[in-house]
């Protein structure tokens, strides 16, 4: 069912965060962020105020400063006023069905992963690394992409291949960490560390690779506060990883239960909310009004 139903658009798809809509031109569509919240591939019973309008404006902000990088699908930020600075009007891409991952810190299932054998995704990492270190070089960890409630799979690059062919992989995989490579510098010199992230890009009628979806926001990314990192010790994060975090330890819900999980407390939410105005306005210098 669509949130956003007043606008009188055909719903194309409604995802975790995002949905769809049919304009009238087939060349392009209405991308709209709504204010729901995922975790641990569920979609939560509570929602997080303004959230839709930090990512789409977020990654605007982004997308400016990766032009001279990689063409993205923004065609223009006229909406209707029921999805003002949470709507985009966006290009119809063929999507590449691949997570992109850049991991440039050791942290979450990459964690995981190195304390069972130090790799990640197949890939060779020192020994010695603890949560939070940072990597020699940023590598480059794709996921399948799952249907809604199924879990992303991480695979290597070879298994990727399979999937996409070499030419596109090798496309993905470069511009993933070249993007990384860039983001992350810009957000150390704004004092907020960018651990990993996540990229989703589409294909053009004319094979040019686009980067589309959302772009280094709170929940593709997981950012830290620059001050107080510390390998092994803290990880502040400005990101929904506080929201992991209370349903792990605090909420008493089981992941593994197959039960969905409970709503948030108000203090919870509004944290989070809290969270991500401040990663938007140290990133990007402005007031979140």
């Amino acid at each position: 069912m669509s949130q956003f139903a007043e606008l009188g658009l055909p719903l194309i798809h409604a995802g975790k965060v995002r949905e769809l809509y049919a304009l009238p031109e087939d060349d392009r569509m209405l991308m709209v962020a709504t204010d729901n919240i995922s975790a641990f591939d569920w979609v939560l019973p509570s929602t997080i105020p303004d959230k839709g309008a930090i990512l789409t404006q977020m990654s605007l902000w982004w997308f400016d400063r990766l032009r001279d990088i990689v063409p993205n699908h923004v065609i223009s930020t006229e909406v209707p006023a029921l999805v003002d600075r949470r709507g985009l009007v966006v290009e119809k891409l063929q999507m590449i069905p691949v997570e992109c991952v850049a991991r440039g810190y050791l942290t979450g299932s990459g964690w995981a992963e190195y304390q069972q054998s130090p790799t990640v995704c197949g890939i060779p990492l020192p020994e010695g690394l603890v949560d939070g270190s940072r990597l020699e070089e940023p590598i480059f960890t794709p996921a399948t992409k799952a249907e809604l409630g199924e879990h992303d799979e991480n695979v290597d690059f070879e298994t990727m291949v399979g999937t996409v062919g070499r030419e596109t992989g090798e496309a993905i995989r470069d511009l993933t960490l070249h993007i990384y490579r860039a983001a992350e510098e810009i957000a150390r010199e704004r004092g907020i560390i960018l651990a990993d992230t996540k990229f989703e890009f589409g294909v053009r009628p004319d094979g040019t690779i686009v980067l589309a979806d959302e772009v280094l926001t709170p929940d593709s990314s997981r950012f830290w506060d620059a001050k107080t990192w510390e390998p092994g010790g803290r990880l502040d994060s400005y990101d929904k990883q506080f929201v992991r975090n209370w349903l792990l330890k605090e909420s008493g819900w089981d992941r593994n239960s197959g039960q969905a999980p409970p709503e948030l407390p108000a203090a919870v939410v509004e944290q989070t909310r809290e969270r991500y105005v401040t990663a938007y306005e140290q990133l990007t210098g402005m007031s979140f009004d």
